[in-house]
């Protein structure tokens, strides 16, 4: 039997670029949930309905990542168990 995924929706409400001279580049992202009609207008009440609440934070230092995230922006993620 596999083990089950669970998929959020989640956007991104915060990137932060602390600035420390000579560092490598380093980003804070933050992500909330996505609840009722968000962003591009579809509605997402029934997925909100079972993540009310909740918040993602990452620090993250390598620049093409940092580069995958956009202020305003949804994004699905999934859970599944690392084996």
């Amino acid at each position: 039997m596999s083990a089950p995924t669970v998929r959020a929706k989640f956007f991104v409400a915060d990137v932060k670029h602390p600035e420390t001279p000579g560092s490598d580049p380093y980003a804070m992202i933050t992500m909330m949930p996505v609840f009722g009609t968000y962003g591009d207008g579809k509605d997402n009440e029934s997925w909100s309905k079972y993540t009310p609440s909740g918040k993602i934070e990452m620090s993250i230092t390598n620049p093409g990542a940092i580069d995958a995230f956009e202020k305003g922006k949804a994004y699905f993620i999934d859970f599944t168990p690392a084996e």
